[in-house]
C-alpha cells in the first residue's frame, strides 16, 4: 500500500512563495545552521551542526522537529528526501542538507537498533554513535529504484556496525572470529538449558546441544575469559580482606632456579670419594677456608686447592650432561 503523509508534510514548498508557518520553521534553532558560503559548508554529516541553512531552491516539504514525526511519516518524507537526493550533485550544499536531514529524520532506527544491546558495558552513547555510522552508510547505498523500504534495508547495515564495534573493541584479547561467534553460542545454549535443567549444564551437555566436540566446548569457554579483564588496581568487595589484584601477584622466584640446582647436584655428590664429599662441605656448608681444612685433614692448603678444583670440574660436567 502506497504510504501517504500527514497534512503538514504533504505541502510542496516553493522557492518564491513560502508560507509563513514554513518560514517560521526553518528559522527554528532545530534548522538555522552555519552559513551556506565559505568553508563552512559541509559533505558530510556534523553532529555539532547536523543542519546547515536549508537553501531556498529545495522544493520540499515543511520539515517539522524530528522527535514529532510518527513512522509512517518518517518513511514517506524519506522517500521524498532521497528522490530529492538522486538528482543533486554530490558535495553541493543543498546535497549535504538533505543528507543530513535523512540522517536526523531516521535517528529512531539507530536507537531501537541500539536497544537491543543495552545489556552490554558499553555505554548506550557509544553504541548510538556507531550505529549513525552504519545509517550513514545505507543511506549513501539506498536506492528507490530498488523498491525496498528504507528501514527494511538500513537496519541490517546499521546492526552489523554495532557487531563489528562490539567484536573489534569489547574484547581485551584478540581472539579468532571462530571462538568470539562460539562464546555467543555457548552462552545461549547455556542459559536455554540452564532454565530446562533447573541447573548450570556440563560440557558434554553443551557439546551436545550445539553439536560439537567437548574439546570446541573446553575451548570457547577458555576464550570467553579474554572478553573482559580486571584492572590491577581494582579494589576487591567489601567482604574480602586481600588488597588491590597487583598487591596478589606473584613474583619470580630465583631461589627455584638454585633448588633445581641442588637437585641435580645430590647424585653427582653422593658418586664422588668420601675425601672430596668431605672437603665440599667442610669449604660450602662449614665455611672453613682452605688453610682450615687443610689443617683439618692433615694436608697443604696447595693440597686441597687441587682437590677442590679437580672436584668442582667433574661436577660442572656431570650437570652439563644431565642437561
Amino acid at each position: 500500500m502506497e504510504e501517504t503523509m500527514s497534512p503538514r508534510l504533504d505541502e510542496t514548498r516553493t522557492p518564491h512563495a513560502p508560507s509563513t508557518a514554513q518560514h517560521d520553521h526553518l528559522e527554528s534553532p532545530e534548522f538555522v545552521g552555519r552559513p551556506a558560503h565559505g568553508d563552512d559548508t559541509h559533505d558530510g554529516y556534523d553532529p555539532h551542526h547536523p543542519h546547515p541553512g536549508r537553501p531556498d531552491d529545495l522544493e520540499l516539504p515543511a520539515i517539522p522537529p524530528f522527535d514529532e514525526v510518527g513512522p509512517v511519516d518518517a518513511r514517506a518524507l524519506s522517500k521524498t528526501l532521497f528522490a530529492r537526493l538522486e538528482v543533486l550533485e554530490e558535495g553541493t550544499h543543498e546535497y549535504a542538507y538533505v543528507r543530513n536531514t535523512l540522517v536526523e529524520l531516521n535517528l529512531a532506527l539507530v536507537k531501537f537498533a541500539a536497544s537491543r544491546f543495552r545489556s552490554r558495558s558499553e555505554p548506550m552513547e557509544d553504541i548510538i554513535q556507531v550505529g549513525t555510522i552504519g545509517l550513514i552508510k545505507a543511506i549513501d547505498r539506498f536506492e528507490l529504484s530498488r523498491g525496498v523500504e528504507f528501514p527494511t534495508f538500513a537496519m541490517p547495515t546499521i546492526v552489523g556496525e554495532i557487531k563489528r564495534f562490539f567484536r573489534d573493541t569489547s574484547w581485551s584479547v584478540r581472539v579468532p572470529r571462530r571462538l568470539q561467534e562460539l562464546r555467543l553460542d555457548l552462552a545461549k545454549a547455556g542459559d536455554e538449558l540452564a532454565q530446562k535443567l533447573d541447573r548450570s549444564p556440563t560440557v558434554a551437555e553443551l557439546a551436545e546441544r550445539l553439536g560439537i566436540s567437548n574439546d570446541e566446548v573446553v575451548e570457547g569457554m577458555a576464550a570467553s575469559n579474554a572478553y573482559t579483564a580486571s584492572s590491577l588496581d581494582a579494589q576487591p568487595e567489601e567482604d574480602e580482606t586481600e588488597g588491590a589484584l597487583a598487591d596478589r601477584i606473584g613474583y619470580e622466584d630465583h631461589g627455584l632456579e638454585g633448588i633445581e640446582y641442588i637437585e641435580s647436584l645430590k647424585p653427582l655428590i653422593a658418586s664422588l670419594p668420601p675425601r672430596d664429599r668431605q672437603i665440599l662441605s667442610l669449604r660450602f656448608v662449614a665455611g672453613m677456608t682452605q688453610s682450615e681444612i687443610g689443617d683439618e685433614l692433615g694436608i697443604s692448603q696447595m693440597h686441597v686447592s687441587r682437590l677442590l678444583a679437580r672436584t668442582l670440574n667433574r661436577l660442572r660436567k656431570g650437570l652439563t650432561v644431565e642437561e
